[in-house]
């Protein structure tokens, strides 16, 4: 079930948070309607017209004063590529953060997928009136590109070559871990900002690659990991336990991160020295 169009006003942390507005509307609808039975297609038909949906995220909690304020944030705002892309993000994590919102209140578990900037067909940023940007209008815009960045996520990526991994998972040479799936939900948590779901992830993930990838190489850097993981499992336990009864403390969110980041390397070895 899709995020349905309209105006979601969202809180940062609690009902007190610093406020922003999410707005959804379709702007191209499919042609046809939907058929419960199959039916017969020529061989040139053409596929219905794809919908398209426009989300403009609003910076609630940051008002401008006047219009001249507003073109003078827009101008700096696009002459430094590192705030273009802190907007962008702070539009797709809102995005996103309402999209999980969404899979868990319809209990859709392939509805937990969160889209990046690559998926989006055009980026404005831009200013407007209250009015205006409501419904996602504005009095002045500029279409920013947003190239491949050198991200952590994209250097991972890079380094698991994940097409030739592909085709070998597919032609059964290779099977996934299930410390692999957890893993990446863990961190898909943790870059979201929901540390009580990444820990709890987190638990059963290390558990399993322990189990898993046990003298799975014949590498020191492996073997000092795993040590290391072993070692502090524990950790993870505790911050799991803390999760269980609300939020977790500074320390043990670090820890989170920390643990994860140990797995994601052993992982990665793994994959590299593979080959």
């Amino acid at each position: 079930m899709p995020l349905a169009d309209g105006r979601y006003l969202a809180r940062a942390g609690n009902a007190e948070g610093e406020e922003s507005v999410l707005v959804l509307q379709q702007v191209a609808a499919a042609t046809g309607r939907r058929r419960r039975r199959p039916r017969r297609v020529e061989a040139d038909d053409e596929p219905a017209t794809l919908t398209l949906t426009r989300v403009t995220a609003i910076r609630a909690f940051a008002p401008l004063t006047d219009e001249g304020e507003a073109a003078r944030w827009l101008d700096e705002a696009c002459e430094a590529e590192d705030t273009v892309e802190v907007l962008v993000d702070e539009g797709l994590a809102l995005l996103n953060r309402a999209l999980h919102a969404q899979g868990v209140a319809a209990a859709a578990p392939r509805a937990n997928g969160e889209l990046g900037a690559e998926a989006a067909e055009r980026i404005l940023v831009g200013y407007g009136s209250g009015e205006e940007v409501a419904a996602s209008r504005f009095r002045d815009a500029r279409a920013v590109d947003v190239g491949p960045r050198a991200s952590r996520r994209r250097q991972r990526e890079e380094e698991l070559r994940p097409q030739e991994r592909v085709a070998a998972v597919l032609g059964g040479r290779e099977q996934l871990d299930a410390c692999e799936t957890l893993l990446l939900r863990a961190r898909a948590d943790l870059d979201a900002g929901r540390d009580r779901e990444a820990a709890l992830q987190l638990r059963v993930g290390l558990e399993a690659l322990l189990a898993e990838l046990n003298g799975a190489l014949s590498d020191p850097g492996h073997e000092k990991d795993m040590g290391t993981l072993n070692e502090r499992k524990a950790e993870a336990g505790a911050a799991a336990n803390a999760a269980l009864q609300g939020d977790l403390d500074a320390e043990q969110s670090a820890q989170v991160a920390e643990l994860l980041d140990i797995s994601e390397r052993v992982l990665r070895r793994r994959r590299v020295l593979r080959g």
